[in-house]
């Protein structure tokens, strides 16, 4: 047997063992340096349109020999999620609903794709005693998207996201660097063509013409900062609380696509599509105890407690005032101050305007006289 065959032997029995522990699509690639890539992040970086959350080191995303020494080949992995709420909760007057965005509809996937990649790693090492293997998922240096694309999973789309032929970009994806030299897959041909519907459709303008994103305006990006939401976004959150799955509800290679493959992912439509006024002021307990177990919980409640004041505000939901107002009188955060006293000018009405008001005598914060000031001036405008 020669080597070639010897490995691709290997990696036949990895392909099978992965099938059975729930892995739904499995991909080979070089741990070639990313070249094209990193000329992409350069600019990327230069135009400011980074969010933060990298790895801001552009070797280490770009070169995985700076993740393992001696790397030859990347595994990547995916697991398809669902797309669509079984009788999913009606949100209605008095009692507005906000929505997640679906890769957090389900138990945090960083922990389910790590159990995976967790055995698949023993695995390969009972396989190949002098196998190195590191793995990651989403937080790793790597670009989960190039690694799949590199390793035929299926394609980046002008979405940003990777697209496979079978599950749509409804899949999460993590990746496995590791000294084997396991035969390459090919990269998908496929691709948007001249479709560049999610451009258009994307409500902050983020999708930059030629698949680049400014996370800078991304809602997703936005729905998880812990400051105030600059003006010129508030409206276009609408009622998300987390995430905004827009460009790629409107994908044509989504289309009618839903899959239901593991049980971890099943959504409950209370944490999906949460009642918005309970949200406003809940305990860390009790948003441990609703939350905890989604991957929107891992920047803490105040987002999404702010997000739900911006939703009230979309819907305009006068019973939300009392709650509203006793967060402005109250509440220790400026954020929330700030954010309860903008969108009682976006609702509107007596009680709203009294509020605002008396806040304006008594707060000291200078954000949150800056928001009550706005509130104001909405009213006074609506009047």
């Amino acid at each position: 047997m020669s080597d070639r065959q010897y490995w691709e032997q290997t990696k036949q029995a990895i392909k099978e063992y992965a099938s059975k522990i729930g892995i739904d699509k499995i991909g080979f690639a070089s741990a070639d340096p990313f070249v094209e890539l990193r000329e992409r992040l350069v600019e990327h970086r230069e135009k400011g349109y980074e969010s933060g959350f990298e790895e801001p080191d552009l070797e280490k995303r770009t070169q995985p020999q700076r993740i393992m020494e001696g790397a030859r080949s990347l595994i990547s992995i995916a697991l398809a999620y669902p797309s669509k709420l079984e009788n999913p909760p009606k949100s209605e007057p008095g009692a507005y609903r906000g929505i997640l965005c679906r890769a957090a509809w389900g138990t945090d996937y960083h922990h389910v794709l790590r159990d995976r990649m967790d055995k698949l790693s023993r695995f390969i090492q009972e396989l190949e005693p002098g196998a190195k293997i590191e793995s990651m998922v989403d937080t790793g240096a790597l670009s989960d998207r190039a690694v799949a694309e590199r390793a035929g999973l299926g394609w980046v789309g002008k979405n940003c996201a990777l697209i496979t032929p079978e599950f749509g970009s409804w899949v999460y994806l993590g990746e496995l660097v590791t000294n084997l030299p396991l035969p390459p897959d090919q990269p998908v041909e496929e691709g948007c063509g001249d479709c560049n519907i999610c451009v258009d459709a994307c409500p902050t303008g983020a999708l930059v013409q030629g698949g680049q994103l400014n996370a800078q305006r991304c809602v997703a990006y936005l729905t998880q900062v812990k400051d105030f939401i600059p003006d010129e976004f508030r409206a276009k959150i609408g009622n998300r609380l987390y995430g905004c799955d827009t460009c790629q509800t409107v994908c044509p290679k989504n289309r009618g696509i839903h899959f239901q493959n593991h049980a971890e992912f099943t959504p409950d439509p209370e944490v999906a599509k949460p009642l918005l006024i309970p949200l406003l002021e809940m305990s860390n307990k009790e948003f441990k105890e609703k939350f905890g177990i989604s991957s929107s919980s891992w920047r803490g409640k105040k987002p999404i407690q702010r997000n739900a004041i911006l939703a009230l505000a979309h819907f305009q939901d006068r019973s939300a005032v009392p709650h509203l107002v006793r967060l402005l009188e109250n509440d220790p955060r400026p954020v929330i101050r700030g954010t309860a006293a903008w969108a009682l000018g976006k609702i509107g009405g007596e009680d709203a305007h009294a509020a605002l008001l008396q806040a304006k005598d008594r707060d000291d914060s200078p954000e949150v006289l800056q928001e009550i000031d706005k509130g104001l001036d909405i009213l006074t405008a609506a009047r």
